[in-house]
């Protein structure tokens, strides 16, 4: 049977800044196994919350509660590198991970023939990739992942979200990921919340793509769009070939 421990999760976290309430009353939580994606518009909080999850902000009430020497992989929306620094691949690695074998953890995302190339050379889908393994070579119970396919080209990013599904099979990870692809969402997720400063609604992502606050943040037509697509793909929400729903309790 697999391993379904809860490894992080926040509970009723609201975070206010300069007077003013950014996020209020989230709940979420994420287990071995499990992908877990947020979604919602700009400024709906969705960082506010990685964050406080990650330990990097106090919330101003509720708790983020962790599983004892949780290791915590993190992959950022973005990278900059000066192009007046001459650095390779493995280099980069191996500057947060001097011992590791990297080649192992480039050959794990796909890109192992780049571990000599400079950094400023590579495509933006090699970058998601060696961003990928660099997080991956903390030996992470969890990933996260911040819109994890910026910079990568349709076909880049399908085959992206495979990876990272084919990642958490193979480790049994739990992964809390931020993304507006939400058409990619509903085929790859296990559990959708939707923030707009308070989780509008959460669950299975075919429930969440009829939930009428859902519906009023994206539209009719792209609900009734996803709540097929999602449908059609139930079979793959589960490692176990079953959807799982389970949201730790909480509303």
């Amino acid at each position: 049977m697999l391993d379904r421990t809860v490894l992080i999760e926040a509970q009723n976290v609201e975070v206010a800044m300069g007077g003013r309430t950014i996020l209020s009353g989230a709940n979420v939580c994420v287990r071995a196994g499990e992908v877990v994606t947020l979604i919602g518009p700009n400024g709906a909080g969705k960082t506010t919350l990685v964050r406080a999850m990650l330990g990097l902000i106090k919330p101003t009430s509720g708790n983020v509660m962790r599983e004892p020497d949780l290791n915590i992989g993190y992959m950022p929306q973005r990278l900059s590198i000066d192009p007046a620094l001459p650095i390779t691949v493995r280099r980069f690695l191996k500057l947060g991970a001097p011992k590791s074998n990297v080649e192992t953890v480039l050959d794990e995302v796909g890109v192992a023939d780049i571990v000599d190339t400079p950094m400023q050379t590579i495509s933006g889908g090699e970058l998601q990739r060696v961003m990928l393994a660099r997080a991956l070579l903390r030996q992470p119970d969890v990933l996260v992942l911040d819109e994890p396919v910026q910079g990568v080209d349709i076909t880049g990013q399908a085959e992206l979200y495979q990876l990272v599904q084919s990642i958490r099979q193979a480790r049994n990870v739990g992964v809390l990921m931020v993304s507006h692809d939400l058409h990619v969402v509903m085929a790859q997720t296990d559990h959708v919340v939707c923030l707009n400063q308070h989780v509008c609604c959460a669950g299975h992502p075919e429930a969440v793509s009829r939930h009428p606050e859902f519906v009023a943040l994206f539209g009719d037509e792209i609900a009734s769009t996803l709540a097929v697509y999602a449908h059609h793909h139930d079979h793959e929400h589960g490692l176990d070939g079953h959807v799982h729903s389970e949201d730790c309790g909480h509303d």
